[in-house]
């Protein structure tokens, strides 16, 4: 009789859960499952203004290792220690908002790194060098509720910002996003999977090179 075939117990990324919905057992399968090309269509509203702004953006999401230098870098950029780090991505973006002026762009890319404080890997910290409602390097905290969505909050000097994300299906991601503080806004994203014909390649965003750490600050990083 043959020996029967092991069994892997490594968890996988995701696995359906109803109509459209995915199980997602961590934040670091949640950043991979985010991996890739999306398409962005995003409505701000300012609370102050009392009137809401649309806009669109590419998003071009990258996994990176762990031996990666950049994921090194952030870790020892907020004072934490390297081997806590699950994994990271980097994100480039390139978009525009309806109120912008002539010649004003959206660009720019950044660097994520994830540092769990759970045994499950579901909170922790978030480490940017750049933030969402701020341009600055940025410790923010993560995690997953029972729905599986992620939530990010981060506390900056002048405002503070909590952001929410969830899949609705392997290739639509939604995104809510609030920041109060010097500017009230509140803003929801759909963000749909480019197919490998759709849309500008890779060398069309910027590079780090060529992004302005100045522009884009009111689009979020991780919408990403």
């Amino acid at each position: 009789m043959s020996s029967p075939e092991p069994v892997s117990t490594s968890p996988a990324p995701s696995r359906p859960q109803g109509p459209g919905r995915l199980a997602i057992h961590d934040a670091l399968s949640f950043f991979q499952l985010s991996c890739g090309r999306w398409r962005s269509q995003r409505s701000s509203h300012h609370l102050l203004h009392r009137r809401a702004e649309a806009g669109g953006s590419l998003i071009v999401v990258e996994e990176l290792l762990l031996d990666d230098p950049r994921l090194v870098a952030i870790a020892q950029l907020h004072g934490q220690d390297p081997a806590g780090l699950a994994g990271g991505c980097r994100v480039r973006w390139s978009g525009s908002m309806a109120w912008d002026k002539a010649g004003e762009e959206h660009q720019g890319e950044s660097v994520f790194g994830l540092i769990p404080t759970d045994g499950r890997g579901r909170s922790g910290l978030l480490l940017r060098d750049r933030g969402y409602a701020e341009t600055a390097p940025v410790a923010g905290h993560f995690r997953m509720d029972d729905r599986d969505d992620l939530l990010l909050s981060t506390d900056y000097e002048t405002m503070s910002s909590l952001e929410r994300f969830s899949f609705a299906g392997p290739n639509v991601r939604l995104r809510t996003s609030t920041v109060e503080g010097l500017s009230n806004t509140a803003s929801f994203c759909v963000e749909t999977r480019c197919g490998d014909g759709d849309g500008p390649h890779l060398t069309a965003l910027p590079s780090a090179a060529s992004a302005n750490p100045g522009e884009g600050a009111t689009l979020s990083p991780l919408g990403w």
